[in-house]
């Protein structure tokens, strides 16, 4: 399983998602980046997508009505979450622990994450389910395999190519024909 869990809208398209699904990985992401093309390219069925869409999070800016504390309070598991980050439970984190508990609650959290958690769980449980169907996890890796290929540098090239730089290709038996 590869995990994509950038908040959508806020990322780089990267690669590294297309190079674990060339190797049968099933994506867990968010909408964000190359998630949307990996999504497009083997269909709802074969992704998993979890979390705010662009829009739901331009809204919480327009709106100015995020409030991550309110995930915090409302969720039991979030909340323990959060507070073994600070409360001792995890050994040697009081710095790190303090500065992220601190991003997410004090400083709002701008990332969405706490919006996300919810949906991450149901996603990820979704999945490892769905990993106990040894012969529907196989079809589905293959279906990112299969589909995986668009994402190549030699497709890219080409497609670069034909579209951007309107050059055919040629290849060195073109030269002996002529």
């Amino acid at each position: 399983m590869s995990e994509q869990i950038s908040t959508a809208g806020k990322e780089a398209s990267g690669t590294s998602n297309m190079k674990l699904m060339s190797a049968g990985a099933l994506t867990l992401a968010t909408l964000d980046g190359a998630n949307i093309e990996i999504k497009d390219a083997v269909g709802d069925d074969n992704v998993e997508i979890f979390g705010l869409t662009e829009e739901e999070i331009a809204g919480y800016y327009q709106r100015g009505d995020y409030h991550a504390r309110d995930f915090y309070d409302q969720d039991p598991r979030l909340h323990a979450a959060l507070d073994m980050l600070v409360n001792g439970q995890i050994p040697g984190i009081e710095t790190e622990g303090r500065d992220i508990f601190n991003s997410l609650l004090t400083y709002n959290d701008e990332y969405f994450v706490l919006a996300d958690f919810e949906s991450y769980l149901a996603a990820n449980e979704r999945l490892d389910k769905l990993y106990q169907q040894p012969r529907i996890w196989a079809k589905k890796a293959l279906a990112n395999i299969a589909e995986s290929g668009r994402f190549s540098a030699d497709f890219t090239v080409q497609r670069y190519g034909r579209e951007i730089w309107h050059v055919v290709a040629k290849t060195p038996e073109d030269d002996h024909e002529a």
